[in-house]
């Protein structure tokens, strides 16, 4: 009786195993956090972001797609893949948050920098992370623009805030106005969610914060730390970060 109620039991539930077997292999891992940027990659660019032959990157993005971790999207005779939508990006995000350690050290100057740069801001799928995502997320909780009494919310002073700053909110989506992720690199939760995703794009288009190359890195600007400072009284040395990297 016993046996037939754990069998019962495996098959009563969603298959979290099937999911754990897709992300247990470490190139499909790397292909996922690669895809945490938000933007459509070929399997060539991924199969030379990672390291392994392209015959290798397709099949593996092959077991992703069926997956349902990634979306297939097709231009012409080009094939792009995707992560399949910002529920995805926060299951990777959290998942590395949980892994243990930090990864290999760096072997170069290079590569340190460019993980330096990671940990203080970075794009995670459309939402802001790292070092100025958690600060935000932080102030404006302090500031009452967010609650977390149970869960987290928006606040009438934060939607307030929100419209005074000029940042459009999309409505009738399927998506959390406001959600918790956590935070890979801090070990604490930033702001996702569509209103995550409405500021981090505000911050972008409005020259806050700008992209480090084809990366999901992000550099805070002169007039970004000005306006981050007014807004939610963020320190200089949060928004420069401990590298002393910043955009004019």
């Amino acid at each position: 009786m016993a046996g037939m109620d754990t069998r019962r039991t495996r098959g009563s539930g969603p298959d979290l195993a099937a999911v754990a077997r897709l992300l247990a292999d470490g190139t499909r891992a790397a292909f996922c956090l690669a895809l945490l940027d938000g933007r459509a990659w070929t399997a060539t660019e991924l199969a030379r972001h990672v390291g392994v032959a392209p015959s290798t990157a397709t099949e593996h993005l092959h077991a992703l797609v069926r997956g349902d971790l990634l979306a297939e999207e097709r231009q012409g005779r080009h094939r792009y893949v995707r992560l399949a939508g910002p529920q995805v990006a926060e299951l990777i995000e959290g998942l590395g948050a949980l892994a243990p350690g930090g990864g290999p050290a760096p072997r170069t100057l290079s590569a340190a920098g460019r993980r330096q740069a990671l940990a203080h801001a970075r794009t995670c799928y459309d939402h802001l992370a790292g070092t100025v995502g958690v600060a935000i997320t932080d102030a404006m909780i302090e500031r009452r623009l967010l609650d977390q009494d149970h869960g987290l919310a928006l606040t009438p002073a934060g939607a307030d805030w929100l419209a005074e700053l000029g940042v459009t909110v999309p409505s009738g989506t399927r998506r959390p106005s406001v959600r918790s992720c956590l935070d890979w690199t801090e070990r604490r939760p930033h702001l996702a969610g569509t209103v995550g995703a409405a500021l981090c794009r505000h911050a972008l288009d409005t020259g806050w914060v700008t992209r480090v190359g084809t990366t999901r890195a992000l550099v805070v600007t002169g007039s970004g730390r000005e306006s981050l400072q007014r807004h939610l009284g963020l320190a200089d040395e949060t928004l420069v970060g401990s590298g002393g990297a910043a955009a004019a």
